[in-house]
């Protein structure tokens, strides 16, 4: 079947974030209560620590937030991700979009693409991020199944239309043996097909470059704007932005380069200069 049936979409990325070449970076909210490393007491701790980092991303003039339950390691498979989560995800997007002016997103780990559209819901936020929308992998979790057909009932279900979905080709942290007996055009289509926005590559770990071949794979075989999903850095970003329509960074961005800690914003900037001379180049406007 046709992965083109519908009718042609407006650019998610340009709406949402007004530019080509859009920078989102990531917020790796600490421990929420279920998880268990949560420290208990209420959500100042967790609010404050995520509220530096946004102020750092908005020094350094990045376009956009993903606002993510990193720190809920282990992470439960979608169908045991509990109220308690998306209560503490709500009240703090809730917020931190009270204190920027930047568009944010919602990503519910692991895949909890339902959750997440409650919260993005909620809070009047205008996009998630879905690790797995179609076909089947082996990740971390066990065996993750596509969210899309569940999921897009749910968002018809609480008047969501408006939320965009931002969806990953290939999942991080997992084995795609599942579907290797289909290319990565035909696994692009399928995301098409079941009617995904943005798609995502990325690459197999968190902070790990996005191979060319992934990218240029993905870009060669969709309309759909097109971001990378990791391992985005100040000395390869021209590269990368070269290749697709924006970026999800993290890591890189963070002190030491490590997802964990606070948000750097001198790297943020040495990242943003970049950006901003390559939009100057070929005459995307900020």
């Amino acid at each position: 079947m046709s992965a083109t049936i519908f009718p042609s979409k407006s650019n998610a990325v340009l709406d949402i974030f007004k530019t080509n070449k859009a920078i989102i970076g990531m917020i790796h909210l600490k421990a929420l209560p279920g998880a268990p490393h949560f420290k208990g007491g209420n959500l100042d701790d967790i609010f404050e620590f995520a509220l530096q980092d946004v102020r750092a991303f908005e020094e350094g003039q990045v376009d956009g937030l993903i606002i993510e339950n990193a720190w809920d390691l282990p992470f439960s498979k979608p169908e045991d991700i509990g109220m308690e989560t998306v209560a503490a995800m709500t009240a703090l997007t809730v917020r931190l979009k009270q204190a920027t002016r930047l568009p944010i997103g919602i990503n519910c780990l692991a895949n909890g693409v339902i959750p997440a559209l409650a919260v993005a819901k909620a809070a009047d936020v205008p996009f998630v991020r879905v690790n797995q929308w179609v076909n089947a992998y082996v990740a971390n979790e066990g065996i993750l199944e596509g969210s899309s057909a569940k999921a897009m009932r749910y968002r018809s279900s609480i008047k969501g239309d408006n939320i965009k979905i931002f969806a990953d080709v290939h999942v991080k942290h997992g084995s795609h043996s599942i579907v290797a007996d289909r290319s990565l055009a035909e696994q692009t289509r399928d995301n098409i097909f079941f009617d995904a926005d943005v798609l995502i590559a990325t690459g197999n770990r968190t902070g790990d470059e996005t191979s060319t071949n992934e990218i240029t794979g993905i870009k060669d075989n969709t309309q759909l704007p097109v971001i990378v999903g990791s391992g985005i850095t100040a000395s390869n970003a021209r590269k990368i932005l070269a290749l697709c329509d924006g970026c999800v960074v993290g890591s890189s961005l963070k002190v030491d380069g490590l997802w964990w800690n606070p948000v750097d914003v001198d790297r943020v900037k040495q990242l943003m200069e970049v950006v901003f001379r390559l939009r100057e180049e070929v005459g995307s406007a900020r």
